[in-house]
């Protein structure tokens, strides 16, 4: 197998590894709490709410210590323990403990942030500037289709049912822990790359997946790569690159919670407010999946670079964020049990709504696949901080939304994610014209990356 093969063989190995791993999380995620108000235990009094803090919580601090952790143990085997607290997580729902399950949110905390931040070392290891576009669309199509699967699953095996009795719970959770430890399992698949560098010439990409011959090395390059960290927070590149990345944490906690809590808080989508959730997260996932694909085959045709991805992306979101305006209540997000009477500006249309549904997961698509492009191309040398402070300010800015979210009507919530988003697409369009810049003083072709 070629070098080239080999690392798009890498590439499709990590986005299924990452397909199979979300398709259990993302599924256990939104049924949750669906689960939980029905058990009938009651030494258990867990809240998947403040269990989703808690993961997102954790996850933010972690984020500042996992690439010293990579470091040490390599991006492979720190996907492979990762996916492990993973499945323990998804596991701990075949028979729920409040202390067990509590406790497994502080562990998969700490876990994902290792995932993600071994994660984008992969990726870019695996890709060059010519390759880094197509790769970051395959895999995020890869990723995303967790969405379709899982949430198609739930549909089927749970229609009609009004209460989740203990057998249904047990049949689901086992399933899903089976697939995340698949996943977990395909991690051993990806191969490394072998040191294509000059004697003597180092980047922190090659030190983490290298070999270390003692402790000590492990741990000089454990603080390297935490100094790192700190050093690239306060570069031009990453500040103007955080505004950017703030907007994606904040619209992943729309999308992934907020908006599913709109539709089934509006009672007159009848009887169907229930079952459209799990029809709204199909089509984000397919919005997702159609995005990252056809942004990943284009890469290498696009003469422009990643702004037009992204213009697309904020376009595609501000079409979706005033269909939703004027479609959805305006206290849906905070509506009680019984749900709400209220009218927006038009009548509730469930067409609508899933139609947003799918712009929502494009437009999410359009800004994550170019920022972990241009990520992986402005820091191929320190792909692990860089990538663990992407994950940093995402995670906090979605931990921020998801606590504003209890108490915000839905305009507020809608215009913030406006804002935030108009001034995030410039921030993008600067650093990537930047970036254009120094391609061309390097004699290389814009339309390459």
């Amino acid at each position: 197998m070629s070098p080239e093969s080999k690392k798009l063989f890498n590439i499709i190995i990590l986005g299924v590894s990452f397909m199979f791993i979300f398709t259990a999380f993302q599924t256990c995620g939104n049924i949750a709490q669906t689960v939980i108000t029905n058990l009938n235990n009651t030494d258990f009094h867990g809240s998947g709410y403040t269990s989703m803090s808690i993961i997102y919580g954790v996850f933010s601090a972690s984020n500042l210590l996992s690439p010293s952790v990579v470091a040490i143990v390599g991006p492979q085997l720190s996907m492979v323990v990762s996916g492990i607290f993973y499945s323990l997580y998804i596991a701990v729902f075949i028979q729920p403990a409040t202390w067990a399950f509590y406790t497994a949110s502080v562990f998969i905390g700490v876990a994902a942030a290792v995932l993600w931040t071994a994660q984008g070392n992969c990726l870019t290891v695996n890709s060059d500037e010519n390759t880094i576009g197509r790769n970051s669309g395959v895999f995020w199509a890869l990723l995303q289709s967790s969405l379709f699967f899982g949430n198609l699953y739930i549909y089927f095996a749970w229609q009609g049912k009004t209460h989740i009795s203990e057998s249904d719970r047990r049949t689901v959770f086992i399933a899903l822990t089976v697939i995340s430890l698949v996943g977990t399992v395909l991690f051993f698949l990806i191969r490394k790359q072998e040191d294509t560098k000059a004697p003597g010439e180092e980047d922190s990409a090659n030190e983490i997946l290298g070999d270390s011959s003692s402790a000590q090395n492990k741990m000089v390059r454990a603080v390297a790569a935490f100094k790192k960290s700190v050093k690239l927070s306060f570069t031009k590149e990453i500040l103007l690159l955080s505004v950017t990345t703030a907007y994606t944490g904040l619209e992943l906690t729309f999308f992934s919670g907020v908006y599913g809590t709109c539709i089934g808080a509006v009672n007159r989508f009848g009887g169907e407010e229930k079952s459209l959730i799990g029809l709204s997260g199909i089509f984000i996932g397919v919005g997702e999946i159609l995005g990252g694909g056809i942004f990943g085959l284009l890469s290498k045709s696009n003469r422009f670079g990643r702004n037009p991805v992204v213009m697309l992306g904020i376009v595609v979101h501000f079409i979706a964020f005033y269909l939703i305006f004027f479609n959805m209540p305006n206290d849906a997000p905070i509506a009680s049990m019984e749900g709400t009477d209220d009218v927006a500006y038009m009548i509730p249309s469930k067409e609508v709504a899933i139609f947003c549904s799918f712009l929502l997961g494009l437009g999410d698509s359009c800004f994550n696949t170019q920022l972990l492009s241009i990520l992986g191309f402005l820091y191929s040398e320190d792909s692990a901080p860089a990538f663990a402070i992407f994950k940093f300010v995402q995670s906090i800015c979605a931990a921020v939304a998801y606590f504003y979210s209890n108490y915000f009507l839905l305009q507020w919530q809608l215009l913030i994610m406006v804002v935030v988003g108009f001034f995030g697409t410039i921030t993008f369009f600067t650093v990537e014209w930047e970036a254009a810049a120094a391609l061309a003083a390097r004699g290389s072709d814009y339309s390459s990356i």
